[in-house]
């Protein structure tokens, strides 16, 4: 792809996708975010476009909003997983939290989101649907349209690698 056509088009577009992006998510760096990967997707495979099916305005709108509405989704089944987790911390009798206490697990919380952020993406799925919505490998293997194997695989693998990266 051209440079200076990739700049037009960036500087032409970027708007209607920022605004596309923050429509779904409502906050800005996460916006931004979709943006970049809009972008960052069309430099790498421009033949991903094709004008016979619209507008380039369109297909940038069209993909910002589809990439932030994935973006939305992971975050709430990120944050489905820690409340179940921070739900199960609460529930043991006999335990009462002091300031630091309640501090170390938000760090903890915030270690597995990270370390769940940098998997692969087929994996991250896997985990995010295992934990955040509560899914089994069967209905992982359903949604995702793989074999159970696979599912299975991607779980294990997914686990295996955030515990390497929490033990880090």
């Amino acid at each position: 792809m051209d440079l200076d056509a990739f700049s037009e088009a960036y500087a032409a577009h970027r708007p209607r996708a920022f605004s596309s992006a923050m429509r779904v998510l409502g906050d800005h760096a996460a916006a931004e975010d979709v943006v970049q990967d809009v972008f960052l997707t069309l430099w790498r495979d421009p033949g991903l476009y094709d004008p016979a099916r619209g507008s380039l305005a369109g297909y940038i709108a069209m993909m910002a909003r589809s990439r932030a509405v994935d973006r939305a989704r992971s975050l709430t089944a990120a944050r489905g997983a820690v409340e179940r987790l921070g739900v199960r911390d609460e529930a043991r009798p006999g335990t009462e939290e002091g300031p630091a206490d309640v501090a170390a697990r938000r760090e903890d919380r915030g270690r597995v989101l990270e370390a769940v952020a940098k998997l692969p993406a087929l994996q991250r799925e896997a985990i995010l649907l295992a934990f955040g919505k509560g899914l089994s490998a069967a209905e992982i293997a359903a949604a995702s349209d793989v074999p159970l194997g696979t599912a299975k695989s991607r779980l294990r693998l997914g686990l295996q690698k955030t515990r390497e990266a929490l033990a880090a």
